[in-house]
Formats: structure tokens, C-alpha cells, sequence
């Protein structure tokens, strides 16, 4: 436990509080963008492209985009309200969206394309709010799973762009370009210390462009044909309000493919929490909630642009862990640069003239972090033989689908193509697996009373009960009271350090047997502290802590396995794991 804090200490220069220097910031800021631009970019152009749209309402859809993703990207990061998370989340065009944003343009045109999107935002905004009702199926292991097939879905592309360079280049000029990008960009982050660390990604990029345009791979005729300031002719489409066959029979799908980006979501959210603080701490799913509401405002305003959805950026989340540095300024900074560049057309063509092999070197490290990042969410998440087998079937079968291996005569153009997407297949599978667990779990006892010592019998005769019911002895029984009694005086103690003591909160308690031990689920209306943080506070002696609420989470930790402090808008859970006492 020390060891793992010391190295989050070491690791983390700037949280997300922290000011760095505005070099510094402005610098990650520019190359969190010019890690993401051409993604940003490219989406859009694959979409209008593949469907037959036109140039100028292609000019229209990029400039949108990039504007759409600065805004959004700023929302992220000063967090306005409820819709935020408050960290640096890059917010980009949707590379899933792809088949179905084609589908809508080819048959219904931009306009329909814009309904869809908008309509299909509001239910992002329904998730965010309700985020805690699907916590058992929108799981960290569902989560991590998913975030893994990023990797899957995007590598493919990023293998494919590694040999783009133009005909009659020299036969070295890909492989040498990406290899210098990739062993710049390990090289520093391996070896060097201080602030030299937090410039690999940046410098590696640079170092590749430099190579790559000693082999003539570098445009600089597109950087010099391209204006300074300017935005494209206006070819707002509109709304497609007639609600027709062709919107019901593509609502389903973007409906869909939000919930798979959703998904996502939830995980940078978790997994962006994990990477910006130096010493660990319980995920805040208020800041998640936030981050889903935020991805919600982001298609909403792609909806009544006229262009394609967006969603948060894992890259953002490589990036972060792989510099140090998750301060909010530097959101705010990609966000700012994103806005000047969509009206400053040359900016944007320095960016879009990297070539590709140098790109694709600079992602493949990012995508090949992410992948771990996946991992240990779901490590962490704790691996048991069910869990295992959710995220190896999942998995591969994102893989398989990926690849158009499993069985693709009847796959292949089911949905649009839905499941073509190795990240939509794999967590649509991941989910599927989830839910028959909960339907299929043994059934749950409730009982529902007043968050007050008062209650202490009831809940004490409830527990009781319930351990009778499932054949434990006393020895457990007890054990299940007293882990009972120290999380309601922990819940309770919470609430009058609020100065709520007049207004009691409501608490269900739900109860069901799980591997031989008992889970206990407190779940009542919000408070301020994360109990999960202050059991890891015991560890390090802190003063802090009051010594009577000491005293009871001591108990707490002695007599539970493990502890799980989740917290909602208006609503948080406690979920504390009971097991049997050895036997004497």
C-alpha cells in the first residue's frame, strides 16, 4: 500500500487543483490538440465523404466540430454545474457514430443527420442523471473492458496510416519516421526526470516531423495555399422534424451507439480520477455523472450544428499519466486552442500536414497505455472467476467482430454495420453478461428505515433475519450486526457534521448473500465525505480524523472485507463486505 502511494506521489506533478507554470500548461494544452485534431477532423470528412454530401457542407461539418470539441472540452474541465467532471477530458468527434452518421446522411440527408444526434443526446442527459440505477450493469469491469477495445477498434486504423505517404516516397521514409517518433517519445518517458518528462509526447512528434520532411513527407504546400482567419460559407442544415420511417428506423441504433459511448465515458471519468491524484482515492461519481452530462451537451450542440456526435477522448487519460500533470487549466487551454483553431484555417493545416506515419507512432504509444489503463480498472475493480469471464468472452469478442471473423454473412450488415465495431460488439456483450448476472443473483432482502440510531433495533432484526435465512451461525450473525451498527454510525455522525441532524435522510439497506458472505448495500441521500477516503486516512494515522468517527471505522474496517463508498448526485451507496469469521 505504501510503495503503491509513494509511486502516485512520484508520478503525479500537477492535480487537478494545482497551477502549473502557463508555459507549461498552454504547451500540454497544444499537444493534447495536436495529438487529437486530426481524429477531430478526420471523422467528420470520412462521414460527409462516404455518404455523398458536399464540399461546402463538409467545410461546415469540420468547422463545427473543432468548435464543438473546444466548448465541450472546456465545460470538462471548469466543471458548469452539473455537467462536467472537473478534469482534463479532451472532448473529439465519435469514431463509432461513423456507420450510423453515414446511414442518416445517405438516406435522410444533414438534416436528418442533425435530429438524430440531438434527439439522441437527451438520453446521455437521462443516464447522467440516473447514473446510480445502472451502477451493476455499467460496472468498472464494463468500463475497463471497453476502454481495452478502444484499443482494439483504433489500432487497425493506426497500423493502416503507418504506410500512408504519398507515392515515389522513399522506401525508408515511413518506417524511419515512425520508429524516431516512437523511440523519442519512450526514451524520454522511460528515462528522463523533471520537467524534460512532461515534453515527450510533444517532442517526439516534432522530431518525427523533422525526420519525415528530410524525406519530403512534410506538406508544406497545403500550409501555404491555407488562409489565416476565416470560416467556411454557412450550410446550417436544419432539423428534420417530420419523424418519418427513416428517423424511427435509425433512432434505435444512435440511441445505441450513445449508450456504447456512454460507456466510454464513464470509464475516462473513472479512470481520469485514478491517474490525477497523488495519493489514491475513491471515485467520485458525481464527477462521472458530470462528465456523461457534459458528453450530453456535447451532441446536443453537434445536433443543432448540423455535425457529427462527439464524445471524451481516452487519449486524454494516456496523456495525463503518461506527463503528470491532470490541472484543469490544461483543459481549459485545449479547449481555447480548439476554438482559435477553427477559424484560423493555416493553424490547422500546420497540424493536418503531420504525416501520417508520425501520427500514427504518437498514437499507437498513447492507445498501447490506455490499454493498461483498462486493465487496472478492472484489476482493481477485483477479479473474481465471474468477472474473468465477462471480460475474456467480452473481449475477444470485440476482437472477433473487429476483425469480421465471427460469422459475418449474418453480422456484417445487422444494424447498419453496428457490429462491425469491436468496442460497440464487446460492450454490448459485456452488458448482456452483467444483466444475466443481476437477473439471475439470489434474491435480495430490503429494508427501508430512517438513517437514525432509533432504527438501530430494526435494522439489527432485519440482519438477524437475514442470517438466519441463508444458515449462518452466531459467530456471523454477530459479525453482520456490528458491521450493520458502525456503518450507520458512520452515515449518521456524516449527517451531523452536515448540520442536517434536523432532517433525517431515508436509508435502504439492501442485503444478499454473494460467495459465502454477505454484502451489505446502505443506500441514502448525498453527504459530503467519502468514507472509503477516510478509511484510507486510518492508514496513515491522520489527524484528521475525529477520534470518536476513528474508533467506528476502525470497527468498520475490522469487521468488513472490504468497503465501497460510491457517490451520486442526491443519492450515495455504501457497500461493505461481510465474510464469516474463521473458524476456531
Amino acid at each position: 500500500m505504501q510503495t503503491e502511494q509513494s509511486a502516485n506521489r512520484a508520478g503525479v506533478r500537477y492535480e487537478p487543483n494545482d497551477r502549473p507554470p502557463k508555459a507549461l500548461t498552454f504547451g500540454l494544452g497544444l499537444q493534447f490538440t495536436i495529438l487529437c485534431i486530426a481524429g477531430v477532423v478526420l471523422t467528420p470528412a470520412i462521414v460527409v465523404r462516404a455518404a455523398g454530401g458536399s464540399e461546402t457542407y463538409l467545410s461546415w461539418a469540420v468547422f463545427t466540430a473543432v468548435a464543438v470539441c473546444g466548448i465541450t472540452t472546456v465545460m470538462q474541465a471548469v466543471r458548469v454545474g452539473r455537467i462536467g467532471a472537473g478534469y482534463v477530458l479532451l472532448m473529439g468527434t465519435s469514431g463509432a457514430f461513423i456507420a450510423v452518421c453515414v446511414a442518416a446522411l445517405a438516406k435522410g440527408g444533414p438534416a436528418m443527420l442533425a435530429t438524430l444526434v440531438l434527439i439522441s443526446s437527451l438520453f446521455q442527459f437521462a443516464l447522467a442523471a440516473r447514473l446510480s440505477l445502472l451502477r451493476r450493469i455499467l460496472t468498472p469491469t464494463v468500463a475497463g473492458t471497453v476502454i481495452m477495445l478502444i484499443a482494439v477498434t483504433v489500432m487497425p486504423i493506426v497500423f493502416d496510416m503507418l504506410t500512408d505517404v504519398p507515392e515515389g516516397a522513399p522506401p525508408l521514409a515511413a518506417p524511419v519516421s515512425a520508429l524516431a517518433t516512437v523511440l523519442v517519445i519512450t526514451g524520454i518517458a522511460l528515462k528522463a526526470t523533471g520537467p524534460l518528462r512532461l515534453w515527450a509526447p510533444v517532442t517526439g512528434v516534432v522530431v518525427g516531423s523533422v525526420v519525415a520532411g528530410l524525406f519530403g513527407l512534410y506538406d508544406m504546400q497545403t500550409v501555404a495555399q491555407a488562409g489565416w482567419i476565416g470560416i467556411p460559407n454557412t450550410a446550417w442544415p436544419g432539423l428534420d422534424l417530420s419523424f418519418g420511417p427513416v428517423f424511427w428506423g435509425l433512432l434505435p441504433a444512435f440511441v445505441f451507439v450513445t449508450l456504447v459511448g456512454a460507456i466510454e465515458t464513464i470509464g475516462d471519468g473513472v479512470a481520469i480520477q485514478r491517474v490525477s491524484w497523488r495519493r489514491p482515492r475513491a471515485v467520485d461519481f458525481r464527477a462521472v455523472q458530470g462528465a456523461v452530462a457534459a458528453d450530453g451537451a456535447g451532441n446536443l450542440l453537434s445536433g443543432l450544428a448540423g455535425t457529427v456526435p462527439n464524445t471524451t477522448y481516452s487519449t486524454s487519460v494516456a496523456v495525463t499519466e503518461l506527463t503528470g500533470v491532470g490541472a484543469r487549466g490544461v483543459g481549459v487551454a485545449i479547449g481555447v486552442i480548439f476554438l482559435a483553431l477553427a477559424f484560423l484555417p493555416k493553424a490547422l493545416a500546420v497540424v493536418l500536414a503531420i504525416p501520417p506515419p508520425v501520427a500514427s507512432a504518437y498514437i499507437a504509444v498513447l492507445l498501447a497505455m490506455l490499454f493498461v489503463t483498462g486493465m487496472k480498472m478492472v484489476i482493481q475493480d477485483g477479479v473474481d472467476y465471474r468477472k474473468g469471464l465477462v471480460v475474456g468472452v467480452s473481449f475477444w469478442a470485440g476482437v472477433g467482430f473487429q476483425g469480421g471473423v465471427i460469422f459475418p454473412e449474418y453480422f456484417a450488415e445487422f444494424a447498419g454495420g453496428l457490429l462491425q465495431n469491436g468496442m460497440t460488439a464487446g460492450g454490448l456483450v459485456a452488458i448482456l453478461m452483467t444483466l444475466f448476472m443481476e437477473l439471475t443473483a439470489p434474491r435480495r432482502r430490503r429494508l427501508e428505515v430512517e438513517a437514525d440510531f432509533a432504527n438501530l433495533p430494526k435494522i439489527s432484526e432485519f440482519l438477524a433475519t437475514f442470517a438466519k435465512r441463508n444458515g449462518w451461525d452466531q459467530a456471523m450473525a454477530r459479525r453482520l450486526d456490528a458491521a450493520g451498527e458502525e456503518t450507520l454510525t458512520s452515515l449518521v455522525e456524516q449527517e451531523g457534521t452536515n448540520g442536517d441532524a434536523a432532517e433525517h435522510r431515508r436509508l435502504l439497506l439492501v442485503a444478499r448473500k454473494e460467495d459465502g458472505g454477505a454484502v451489505l448495500e446502505f443506500i441514502a441521500s448525498t453527504g459530503q465525505e467519502n468514507l472509503q477516503d477516510r478509511l484510507t486516512l486510518l492508514d496513515a494515522h491522520s489527524a484528521e480524523v475525529p477520534e470518536e468517527r476513528e474508533i467506528s471505522l476502525r470497527l468498520l474496517r475490522h469487521l468488513a472485507s472490504s468497503v465501497r463508498h460510491e457517490q451520486y448526485h442526491d443519492t450515495e451507496i455504501v457497500t461493505v463486505h461481510v465474510d464469516p469469521p474463521p473458524k476456531s
